[in-house]
């Protein structure tokens, strides 16, 4: 019986970029993106505390016998800060979900001027009407020293709320660096940066 060898890899990255237009680097936009990596590469770390936290609060349940609400609470709050934080990286990297049956048929140019309207006319907006209307919702929390309505819950509600501000900022930011780079795209303004083999492949890493 024939066996064939399949490099799951390889697959997986034709697939994932196969309709993937590649925009240039500009200045400004590797300053955003710089920023949005720098808290997508660190904010991951959440992810291996909150592990062991679940660890922890189960072994408390079923060996001890006991556990804390301010703990629990604190699961529900890394979950979140994790998840948000992580939206703004897979922006950058292009991994959210895109309907490419159509779009990877399209010109380069045309795909260009489609994100573009997009990220103007969708993007950008949703985040600047998160960002007004959270940053009232943050403020009063601080303002009143809001704390858990659970009996031993966590004090200081502003710090997760806060988030919702730091999450989008971030978000918005991507978005702005991806409407940089397809601009220049299509315009070639502003100039494209010229990057050698070490910093594309850091870039890619």
């Amino acid at each position: 019986m024939a066996e064939y060898k399949i490099d799951l890899d390889k697959v997986e990255e034709a697939v994932a970029h196969k309709a993937a237009v590649v925009y240039p680097r500009t200045l400004v936009s590797d300053i955003l993106e710089g920023i949005v990596e720098f808290f997508g590469r660190y904010s991951s770390l959440i992810w291996i505390f909150l592990m062991l936290l679940i660890v922890g609060n189960v072994l408390l349940r079923y060996i001890i016998g006991t556990n804390y609400i301010a703990l629990e609470e604190l699961q529900w709050h890394l979950f979140a800060v994790g998840f948000m934080l992580a939206l703004s990286y897979c922006v950058l990297h292009d991994g959210h979900v895109r309907v490419d049956v159509w779009a990877e048929h399209f010109h380069p140019k045309t795909r260009a001027v489609i994100e573009i309207i997009g990220i103007l006319v969708l993007f950008l907006p949703f985040c600047y009407l998160i960002l007004t209307y959270a940053y009232p919702f943050v403020e009063r929390s601080y303002r009143i020293n809001e704390i858990s309505a659970a009996p031993g819950g966590l004090p200081m509600r502003w710090l997760i709320k806060s988030v919702i501000l730091l999450a989008f900022g971030l978000l918005f930011m991507a978005g702005l660096a991806r409407l940089i780079r397809a601009f220049a795209f299509l315009t070639g303004f502003p100039a494209a940066r010229k990057l050698d083999s070490t910093d594309n492949n850091n870039r890619s890493a």
